[in-house]
């Protein structure tokens, strides 16, 4: 591959990813990470680099009309079986021609190949009509978009295309898969333990609407196009152990397909809930990012696709036959969700593109080709250079 990148910058690029794998970035822990990548841009001659209240770290180059935006969140999940990895998770250490390390697939290659990128193409001299920012975001693992949420909300901003950074094995991918989040509580009556009768266990009120929850999944993962299902937390409350419980909970995790809809989730959980003593809400959840500002975040989000005409996918392609000297062989779609859910309900044009296998993501010996690492760099300049230098009506 013959790219724009010199081999001194590309010595730069998997240095800093190595010590961003390095740099352990638990979510609402990314402060040290987000400093270092400060001074990464700072050093790439970035036009403007701060990190926001939340702790997002962003950088800018470029001042022209078109914005671009590259987003990459900084934490990981964490690990609890170090020992039994074939290279210690925060060594970056290559292995038979690969980097392992946790946030060595999600996402650090991504993320440290889009800084570099926005770099590149400014040295290229490819910024006219072009604002590119690029964002290494918080507490992306718990709370899907809300870090951008505010990074729009605070910098009054609503970028023209947005790339989402996430592993997808250097394929050009089209969309994810959507989620509604909620919680089901059922009320019964307290009584003393002796005398069960004279009370309700709000337990056994939960009992039959966990079976509906089963037999929705059986129809859901049995019906083509269609999602699924999980009761992924229960608990109960009662006064003392000797008490018939008073309240149950239990927590939903529903993906949905395209073709499906949120409204078409809450009627599925209104049927769930029917002839019960019970009532659903959304699944929110509430973090403080490393900063201290509140995270509040509600898993509610369609399934989306873009359009193989939309200007940013036939840009894409143009980029990927630049970086790779062919067409595309095949696109993707997540089965997970990511930060697009927020840029796509702005109206925002949307693709994601990552370096790493995504199935390695989470996993013991996450580990990632650092060749991936330097292509993704020179697909987001190549895209960069090819995105329209005006907006599109």
């Amino acid at each position: 591959m013959k790219g724009t990148l010199t081999q001194k910058r590309q010595e730069q690029l998997l240095e800093t990813y190595k010590k961003a794998i390095q740099t352990r970035s638990y979510s609402n822990e990314e402060e040290k990470l987000a400093k270092f990548l400060q001074t990464v841009m700072l050093d790439l001659d970035f036009d403007e680099v701060h990190i926001d209240r939340v702790g997002n770290v962003v950088g800018r180059v470029g001042n022209g009309p078109v914005v671009i935006h590259f987003d990459s969140h900084m934490d990981t999940v964490a690990v609890s079986d170090a020992e039994e990895w074939t290279a210690p998770p925060f060594e970056a250490k290559e292995v038979d021609g690969m980097i392992y390390g946790r946030g060595s697939v999600d996402m650090k290659g991504g993320l440290t190949a889009s800084i570099f990128a926005a770099a590149n193409a400014k040295e290229q001299g490819w910024l006219e009509g072009k604002t590119v920012y690029v964002t290494g975001s918080v507490c992306e693992e718990y709370c899907d978009g809300v870090c951008l949420e505010n990074f729009y909300a605070d910098h009054k901003l609503v970028p023209d295309y947005c790339v989402i950074c996430e592993p997808s094995d250097n394929v050009i991918t089209l969309g994810h898969t959507g989620k509604v989040q909620a919680r089901i509580k059922t009320f019964g009556i307290s009584a003393h333990g002796s005398a069960p009768e004279k009370g309700v266990n709000a337990v056994y009120e939960m009992a039959e609407i966990i079976q509906r929850v089963e037999n929705l999944n059986k129809t859901l993962q049995s019906t083509p196009g269609k999602g699924t299902i999980v009761l992924s937390q229960i608990s109960s409350v009662a006064v003392s152990l000797n008490a018939v419980p008073d309240q149950c909970e239990i927590y939903l995790d529903r993906r949905l397909r395209l073709g499906e809809t949120v409204d078409d989730v809450k009627k599925e959980l209104d049927e769930l809930v029917k002839g019960k003593n019970a009532k659903w809400k959304p699944g929110t959840l509430v973090m403080n990012s490393w900063t201290g500002e509140k995270l509040v975040y509600k898993p509610i989000h369609n399934p989306w696709k873009i359009s193989m005409e939309d200007p940013l996918t036939t840009a894409s392609i143009e980029a990927y036959e630049k970086t790779f000297g062919h067409e595309p062989k095949k696109f993707d779609f997540w089965d997970f969700g990511t930060n697009a859910v927020v840029p796509v309900s702005l109206g925002v044009k949307t693709i994601g593109f990552g370096p790493g296998e995504y199935k390695l993501a989470h996993m013991r010996d996450e580990r990632c080709d650092p060749n991936q690492v330097v292509q993704a760099c020179e697909f987001y300049t190549n895209l960069i250079k090819n995105l329209p230098e005006e907006k599109q009506k």
